[in-house]
């Protein structure tokens, strides 16, 4: 995980329309959010494991779930999820599939490659010019 520092930190937005201003740039809400947090997912690539950009957010006035909840952006980060090769192995199980259905990281925070690490950096100049302007 790398930490990019950006204006956007620190600002406030109304959660609604903080995602109507994200995802048709390619954002999603990822699966890790809980009541009081979350974060905008941008998936760079799949290749050789998950590269995210990722936006957290924090909420200020109630719970993410409610109508209206302002939320505060936290610092943006690159982040790589590192997978294990072969996945598709046969299951001794037939129903272990169905309850694990998806396999644990290698390595939830594997370094990060070059390439993406510029991506993120110009992800984060798009957001502050479309947030802050």
């Amino acid at each position: 995980m790398l930490e990019i520092q950006s204006k956007i930190e620190g600002h406030q937005f109304v959660l609604n329309d903080l995602e109507k201003k994200l995802k048709p740039l390619g954002y999603d809400i990822g699966g890790g959010w809980e009541y009081d947090h979350g974060y905008f997912d941008y998936k760079m690539s799949d290749e050789g494991g998950y590269q995210f950009f990722r936006v957290p957010f924090q909420a200020v006035n109630g719970e993410l779930d409610q109508k209206g909840v302002k939320v505060e952006i936290g610092r943006p980060f690159a982040l790589t999820h590192l997978y294990q090769a072969g996945v598709d192995h046969e299951v001794e199980e037939p129903y272990n599939s169905l309850v694990n259905q998806f396999q644990e990281p290698v390595d939830q925070d594997a370094d990060v490659p070059t390439p993406f690490l510029e991506q993120a950096e110009r992800l984060n100049k798009e957001l502050e010019e479309v947030l802050l302007t």
